[in-house]
């Protein structure tokens, strides 16, 4: 009985509670925008060109929290993006994708480029920072808006800094042989930025960032590799005055080429051939 009982005084109080409900706690509408987004013919171009093929996107119009907010940064003019937005297709993810397959650049890349108009001043330092690379999701490039496109070192300048980010990304997905760092540690610094590439050559590092520690002195040589021809990087290693050190790059060289090729089943100088080959027809 006493079971019974307490049945129905919860039926009773259900009942009084639906009674006194005058709507006044329903579910609100969604604050969540679903207004369709207004589209210009850039962000179409983008959409259509990085969006749909390959699920990046390219950030152009960001507010502060979307960069470091201790920096003097602005976002890019309009007309400063699709240059930039072409040669990463022309002169990263096509020549990849020939080399790599059509799910290379799907499967392994940044989910969103930010591309800032300003140049990254690093407080304390007489250096810039031309890009970034977060967590293997997210590359920002800078000083875009200061990109002359009759230039072919300005076009280079972007597209350097993207292979050098993405070969982080492709340590990330798999690391590179630690050996690599033990082929000349002793003169690895962090004060590399006093050092000019050609003093970083005669000690065995193709650039003088890459000087600064294993890591970077990899990338550095994908960089190198990717933004010059094989005649041009050749000659720059040629030109090293110390044969020891002329010696260790090559050493260097070998061990990323195998990289590719044994992890990725990339060969790295046809990889080499087809960026220059785009880097050039860039040109305005």
């Amino acid at each position: 009985m006493k079971k019974y009982t307490y049945i129905v005084f919860a039926f009773m109080i259900l009942a009084f509670a639906m009674a006194c409900d005058d709507g006044s706690d329903a579910v609100g509408e969604s604050q969540i925008d679903t207004t369709p987004p207004i589209l210009n013919d850039l962000d179409v171009w983008l959409r259509g060109n990085f969006v749909s093929p390959y699920n990046i996107e390219i950030l152009y119009k960001w507010d502060i929290n979307d960069t470091d907010i201790d920096r003097f940064l602005h976002p890019p003019f309009e007309s400063s993006v699709r240059p930039v937005a072409e040669a990463l297709q022309k002169a990263w993810i096509e020549p990849y994708t020939q080399v790599g397959g059509e799910n290379f650049i799907k499967k392994i890349a940044p989910r969103q480029f930010t591309l800032v108009g300003s140049f990254n001043f690093n407080p304390n330092s007489p250096t810039i920072t031309l890009g970034l690379a977060e967590a293997g999701t997210k590359i920002t490039l800078f000083n875009i808006d200061f990109l002359d496109f009759t230039n072919i070192n300005d076009i280079k300048r972007p597209l350097k800094t993207v292979h050098h980010e993405y070969g982080h990304i492709l340590n990330q997905n798999i690391p590179f042989d630690v050996t690599y760092g033990e082929i000349n540690p002793a003169d690895y610094t962090a004060q590399w930025f006093n050092r000019s590439d050609a003093e970083a050559r005669e000690l065995g590092y193709i650039t003088a960032y890459g000087s600064s520690q294993a890591g970077e002195d990899f990338v550095e040589m994908v960089s190198e590799m990717l933004t010059n021809s094989k005649e041009d990087f050749d000659a720059i290693v040629e030109s090293i005055s110390d044969e020891e050190s002329k010696g260790i790059i090559r050493q260097k060289e070998a061990m990323v080429v195998d990289y590719y090729k044994t992890n990725f089943g990339i060969d790295l100088y046809e990889l080499q051939a087809l960026t220059e080959a785009a880097t050039q027809e860039l040109v305005n």
